[in-house]
């Protein structure tokens, strides 16, 4: 997992997985590859590396965000 690539977490999809993430308030985008389990909070489904999270978050202080997952290969 790097925090200044386009990679995130997820509990069940295959690494090199590709999903297009969308912030659902804001309509913004970005795709990332799946290179890591996680995230171990209850009620998430993916964990974005924080360039992923920066692309497409209106407040960058705010730690989660509503979004649509979308795989794409």
């Amino acid at each position: 997992f790097s925090n200044s690539k386009l990679t995130a977490a997820h509990k069940k999809l295959p690494f090199g997985t590709k999903v297009k993430v969308t912030n659902l308030v804001n309509d913004k985008s970005v795709v990332v590859t799946i290179n890591d389990r996680g995230p171990f909070s209850a009620g998430r489904d993916i964990d974005l590396s924080k360039k992923a999270f920066m692309e497409i978050a209106d407040n960058k202080n705010h730690g989660s965000l509503r979004v649509n997952i979308e795989i794409i290969n």
